[in-house]
């Protein structure tokens, strides 16, 4: 988990399952069998420069089963119950992934207060105790129960002070209110307060869905869906003025920020055009928020000419990897890096791992 150094706390022992974005799961190669010996893949070692680089995957997925039966919450793919994470970290080694970042997308945010407190009770402490198991490999965000945000705030104290955790994670939109909406501002006060990265993931545009415009072939309410609810989620917080209220909070946004990176400039043309319709005013012009230092984005933009652009609009410094693991967007997130044109040495080792190691806290 998100946690200082790579230590884990001990907690009790959970069930955890591997799941993500609506898809079905990547089948890595299998360990090939001779006789009766497994011969796992060599261990890919990502050098730059001479410099052996640790590499972190910031956007990998899991649920615990424990808390999803507390409301009958089905399990997205039974099949990856992670009893045995030999599959897994196999993956992670042919890909030349050190450390996996685990996230939980929230299925939880409808739910009363007193049951949301015993689920991310369960979660949180499921994670710590996975994580101990292999503190080497992964790390992992806290998970929080936003529609209480009170409640919400309380438990991202009660991860990192007691727990050591070192991020959180959320979805784009909390069962149809804004994250910019200001009962959500107890939360974004105290991850500010902690410092912990909020690692932000799309749950779709529900909205959309529900009138039938991403129906049809295309698996749309995904490959628009997703991205598209991370970038209304991005435009309020800055035009609500939410990232103005908390200078200090860092965000990283999946799937590369949505469609806001490629597109940011309309939001600065939009203030020039009709600034009697905009306001009230965000601080800065809203590209300058891609790279001032609060928000930060992963490299699932699928080519290096993508990646090459999300930089040339964020800066190298705002850029981590992520692969969806174990879902088949991706797996080749190490070389895509290493072939982006453009990057120093420095600022492709800081992509591959040193970022996130400084946001996690990492060693």
């Amino acid at each position: 988990m998100a946690l200082a150094g790579d230590s884990m706390a001990s907690a009790p022992a959970g069930g955890l399952v591997f799941t993500g974005c609506a898809l079905q799961s990547a089948q890595p190669a299998s360990p090939q069998s001779h006789g009766d010996r497994h011969v796992h893949p060599r261990r890919r070692e990502v050098v730059v420069s001479g410099k052996r680089v640790k590499t972190i995957d910031i956007h990998a997925h899991c649920c615990v089963p424990e808390a999803m039966a507390l409301i009958k919450h089905p399990v997205e793919a039974p099949g990856l119950l992670m009893d045995d994470t030999s599959t897994r970290i196999a993956a992670m080694d042919a890909q030349g992934i050190d450390v996996e970042a685990l996230s939980i997308n929230p299925y939880w945010y409808s739910i009363e207060r007193e049951v949301a407190a015993e689920l991310i009770k369960i979660q949180n402490e499921t994670l710590v105790e996975f994580c101990a198991a292999s503190p080497d490999r992964f790390v992992a965000f806290a998970t929080a129960a936003l529609q209480h945000p009170d409640l919400a705030a309380e438990q991202v104290e009660h991860a990192v002070r007691k727990l050591g955790f070192r991020g959180v994670g959320i979805g784009g939109s909390v069962a149809g209110d804004e994250l910019a909406n200001p009962r959500f501002h107890p939360f974004w006060k105290k991850c500010e307060e902690l410092g912990v990265l909020v690692f932000m993931h799309p749950l779709g545009t529900r909205e959309l869905e529900h009138s039938g415009r991403l129906g049809g072939s295309g698996l749309l309410t995904n490959t628009i869906g997703n991205p598209l609810e991370t970038t209304i989620a991005l435009s309020h917080l800055i035009f609500e003025g939410t990232l103005d209220r908390f200078p200090g909070l860092k965000i990283c946004a999946a799937h590369g920020g949505g469609f806001l990176p490629s597109y940011a400039n309309r939001s600065d043309a939009v203030i020039r055009c009709f600034p009697n319709r905009v306001g009230p005013l965000p601080k800065k012009k809203p590209t300058a928020y891609l790279r001032d230092g609060q928000l930060f984005f992963d490299t699932i933009v699928f080519t290096p000419e993508a990646l090459r652009h999300l930089i040339a609009e964020t800066g190298p410094g705002q850029i981590m990897i992520g692969t969806d693991y174990p879902f088949p967007w991706t797996s080749t997130e190490i070389d895509l890096v290493l072939s982006t044109p453009g990057l120093s040495d420095d600022e492709r080792i800081a992509i591959l791992g040193g970022t996130a190691a400084k946001l996690l806290g990492i060693k």
